[in-house]
């Protein structure tokens, strides 16, 4: 992450009905809209919130970045436009992408202090958001999810805050590592316990490896 981290687009928003398809319709708080500043408490912005908390927000999900290198990539894989904040995120990003973000890292956004906790895990939401029905699966395929990220320091954020890195996580473990492990390589129980290592793990995250791990061994 040589290059400057740059907040590109900031937004919030409450779940609301979202139509897609032929006339049908869902509730969903992927549909967020772009705003000038907001409080980052710690169970995420003010104004902000999410439909399904079974699998969506929390603590160790507060807040939800997304790479702006990617908008462009699906733009020109599916030859369409994609409005901003597409993927439901809060922040979209340059200079952050899942290759090069670890996680436990964290980051001063505007006032407040964040700590990268997991990959994000996409659902099909995000077909019926952007009207791609093969975005998902790619998503999943190239691990281009975002990432998520629970609030160290309370703050104020803005439209133009700056973003810094404070602490690079000693392990090294990129949020990339972590969902293509999920994904792909959930029967490596090395790749698994790497990221087990993390104390800062996201507890969803760490019930999900610590189980999957488990079979393994059983299976051994």
């Amino acid at each position: 992450m040589k290059n400057r981290m740059e907040l590109v687009n900031f937004s919030i928003g409450l779940p609301k009905q979202m139509k897609y398809g032929k006339e049908k319709e869902m509730s969903t708080g992927i549909c967020k809209e772009q705003v000038e500043e907001a409080f980052l408490a710690s169970e995420g912005f003010r104004g902000d919130g999410v439909a399904d908390k079974k699998h969506h927000g929390g603590l160790d999900r507060a807040v939800c970045l997304y790479p702006y290198e990617h908008y462009s990539l699906w733009e020109q894989e599916f030859k369409t436009s994609l409005p901003a904040n597409a993927f439901g995120e809060n922040l979209t990003v340059t200079n952050m992408l899942e290759r090069d973000v670890c996680i436990g890292d964290i980051y001063q956004v505007g006032e407040a202090v964040i700590q990268v906790t997991q990959g994000r895990i996409p659902c099909s939401t995000i077909n019926k958001r952007t009207n791609i029905p093969e975005l998902l699966k790619k998503i999943v395929e190239t691990g281009y999810s975002g990432f998520l990220c629970r609030v160290l320091e309370e703050g104020i954020v803005r439209k133009n805050s700056t973003i810094k890195l404070i602490e690079q996580h000693p392990k090294k473990v990129s949020v990339l590592e972590g969902i293509h492990t999920y994904f792909h390589n959930n029967n490596d129980a090395e790749a698994i316990k790497r990221v087990l290592e993390i104390d800062e793990l996201a507890d969803r995250w760490r019930e999900i490896f610590t189980g999957q791990l488990e079979k393994i061994q059983m299976k051994n």
